[in-house]
């Protein structure tokens, strides 16, 4: 006999959770289904538990759902997870991503979504609601163009690398040159080696461009 699909449900509002467990119940497929009302007892429950899937409210008390999808990446737990919001927020979209999260429904469209988000992470595929599919193609360009910024810079010299990072410090050519005991003048060109090299024009662009890509030279 197959196994049931194991699915917890973690949501502090009982009849959300009466609805989607009623809704998975019914819908003819083998589905065990358990329920927590913070994040705290979903940790517990998680632990515990040989979970397929676990369907997280990214708004509980006592943990939200990702610190509990983190606290599960933490601690090496093979659960799927789900993130179900009421908002349509894009940096909780990018952070529930970055965190190895499967699936992203609005609460709004969990009854018509629910059983697609099921079927495919468990396939292995990641799920996200419809209604927020600019949000996948916004993450992708972003990450297309970090990656075009990064092969521009390897360009660079390892010292115009540097004065790139004390520019995303906001600190000024006096101030680099100093800090790399050098004449001001050397540090001018210097500029002016970056800007060509990364096609940059203009008086503050490269002030621009180190603010925007300080990630990439700020550990």
């Amino acid at each position: 006999m197959k196994n049931k699909i194991k699915i917890l449900i973690a949501d502090d509002h009982p009849l959300f959770r009466k609805g989607l467990k009623d809704l998975l119940e019914e819908s003819g497929r083998e589905f065990s289904v358990d329920e927590a009302g913070n994040g705290e007892l979903a940790v517990e429950l998680i632990k515990q538990n040989n979970y397929d899937i676990a369907m997280l409210d990214i708004d509980m008390p006592r943990l939200n759902g990702l610190e509990v999808a983190e606290e599960c990446k933490r601690n090496k737990i093979d659960v799927k997870i789900i993130i179900l919001t009421m908002y349509k927020d894009e940096h909780l979209f990018n952070k529930s991503v970055d965190i190895g999260v499967m699936g992203y429904l609005l609460k709004e469209n969990a009854v018509m979504d629910i059983n697609n988000a099921i079927t495919s992470v468990l396939e292995g595929h990641y799920y996200i609601c419809p209604a927020i599919s600019e949000f996948v193609l916004n993450r992708k360009n972003k990450l297309d163009n970090a990656e075009k910024e990064k092969q521009s810079t390897k360009a660079l010299t390892e010292t115009e690398r540097t004065i790139l990072k004390l520019i995303a410090e906001s600190k000024t050519s006096k101030e680099i040159a100093e800090e790399l005991f050098v004449s001001v003048k050397t540090i001018e060109k210097h500029r002016f080696n970056i800007c060509n090299k990364l096609n940059i024009h203009g008086t503050h662009a490269l002030i621009k461009y180190a603010f925007d890509n300080r990630d990439m030279f700020l550990s």
